[in-house]
């Protein structure tokens, strides 16, 4: 055996002897390194390096995944299909969420319950929000959810899609028919509703960022069943009078899918693929599409934005000062972020965070516990209910009355007997279950603080344990059962002499 730091790690034989068959004799490496750089490059036969055995518990082995999964996958959203949905006795939900080919387990702790707005059931597509973690009784990866979303399509979002998909085999879509908006623009031609917010935003930042921009404000209705022919008509007007201005800019504020209907027009969006003049819109905010967006030659998330693309050549030196300006801020917000992520992972309510995570998993094995309990019962019933059956049956066959009332006897002494066997199991079995339960309430640290408990703080977020770590007129932070309050010191005694210092 070679002596530490000098050994060599060799070729197994699990190949043909040397020599046979054409294989090359075995090599040594100085470092696994370089033994798996053998193998990627397809210069040697490696298949697996002597390196020292590390022996693994179950349960440091499920913790130690556990801790790396809740790491990195701590705010993820995943969507798919309810099965297997059912709530327990303590509040908490569990089902399986599935698509075509893989499924995952979720839970729904009683809080989280709580909170949602409505009650997930098989077969409902949903998207959840929330974190992975394993559960360490079964070694079972599941997803802890905080939020649920119903997902679905309604008419007005089946028309979008069907007249999307219309016009986007016509080729109005393609980016090759799309033309390039002018860099200095002298005349911009807006469609919007004059006495809106929207005309108020655009002009004051087109003012700021190029005031010599001359603005055309072109009155049209931007909502309800005539705002597709006024917005038609309003581009039909620039186009015959094109040499007015260099663009058009049809904007609208936000609003619901029903607010924004009239721009999912199918003669709109075949006005504005016909306008000569470059189209740009900005319609409502920056996560709604319209078919008009797509069908323009360039779609703005805001109308402030609108505003700000068609004004960009004009600031282009501006901004790259901004940007580089920006670029120091940045680089300040990012050591400041990762500052107080640090702070966080330290603070006292990460830590009664992950409190409440250690009791909703204990929570959720006292579930289970309770389930297979229920099962048991039911398993140890089924076979005596058989027999009495059975009795029965035999009973029917055979008419001789006292041989029929002797039986019956015995067997109404067997009924009684069972259900006091089974009143006295299900009674100590629960019995054993509430004590479970009340020492794990016990041991929760908000038990402790609702008897009238506190834990107090230093200013720099130390727990204090004795007198000694603070000074009078010092600011201390206490968290109770409820909330957390501030406090100034104003006396302290000495855990040895009593003696108080003000």
């Amino acid at each position: 055996m070679s002596s530490p730091g000098n050994e060599q790690y060799i070729q197994p034989h699990l190949f043909p002897e040397p020599g046979r068959y054409g294989f090359e004799p075995e090599k040594t490496y100085e470092s696994p390194e370089d033994a798996v750089e053998a193998l990627k490059a397809g210069t040697d036969r490696v298949t697996t390096l002597a390196v020292e055995r590390r022996i693994w518990t179950v349960r440091a082995l499920v913790n130690g995944i556990r801790h790396q999964i809740e790491t990195n996958y701590t705010d993820i959203w995943v969507e798919g299909e309810i099965s297997n949905c059912r709530s327990a006795s303590s509040g908490h939900i569990y089902f399986t969420l599935k698509d075509g080919e893989s499924q995952l387990a979720v839970v729904v702790f009683r809080r989280q319950a709580a909170l949602s707005r409505f009650r997930p059931t098989d077969g409902m597509a949903v998207l959840v929000r929330g974190r992975v973690s394993i559960y360490e009784g079964r070694g079972e990866l599941q997803l802890i959810a905080e939020i649920l979303e119903p997902r679905g399509a309604g008419s007005l979002q089946l028309a979008f899609e069907q007249l999307k998909e219309r016009l986007r085999a016509e080729g109005l879509f393609d980016t090759e028919r799309k033309r390039q908006l002018p860099a200095f623009p002298k005349c911009i031609g807006i469609i919007t509703s004059p006495s809106g917010a929207v005309v108020r935003d655009i002009v004051t930042i087109v003012r700021r960022r190029h005031s010599r921009l001359d603005l055309l404000v072109y009155p049209a209705t931007m909502q309800g069943e005539s705002s597709p022919d006024s917005v038609a008509g309003a581009i039909r007007w620039f186009n015959a009078n094109s040499s007015l201005v260099d663009l058009i800019v049809i904007a609208r504020g936000g609003g619901s899918l029903e607010d924004l209907a009239p721009f999912n027009d199918e003669v709109l969006a075949r006005t504005i693929a016909a306008s000569s003049i470059p189209v740009v819109t900005a319609i409502g905010h920056e996560t709604d599409f319209t078919i008009a967006d797509f069908v323009a030659d360039l779609r703005a998330a805001t109308p402030s934005a609108a505003a700000e693309l068609i004004t960009t050549a004009q600031h282009r030196v501006e901004e790259r000062i901004q940007e580089l300006t920006s670029r120091v801020e940045r680089a300040g917000r990012f050591h400041l972020i990762q500052a107080r992520q640090d702070y966080i992972r330290l603070s006292a309510d990460s830590v009664f965070d992950r409190l409440h995570n250690s009791v909703g998993r204990r929570e959720q094995h006292l579930d289970e516990m309770r389930l297979r309990l229920e099962n048991c019962i039911r398993r140890h019933l089924q076979f005596p209910i058989g027999r009495l059956a059975a009795f029965t049956e035999r009973l029917y066959r055979h008419d001789i009355p006292v041989r029929v009332g002797a039986i019956h006897r015995r067997l109404q002494n067997s009924h009684q007997f069972l259900l006091n066997t089974f009143s006295q199991t299900l009674t100590a079995r629960r019995i054993r279950l509430n004590h479970a339960t009340t020492r794990l309430e016990a041991l929760s640290p908000l038990a402790v603080l609702s008897r009238g408990y506190a834990i107090v703080y230093a200013a720099n977020g130390s727990l204090l344990r004795t007198t000694n770590q603070v000074t009078p007129g010092e600011l201390v932070r206490a968290r109770l059962a409820h909330g957390t309050l501030e406090a100034v010191v104003m006396h302290t005694t000495s855990p040895e002499t009593g003696n108080g210092d003000e």
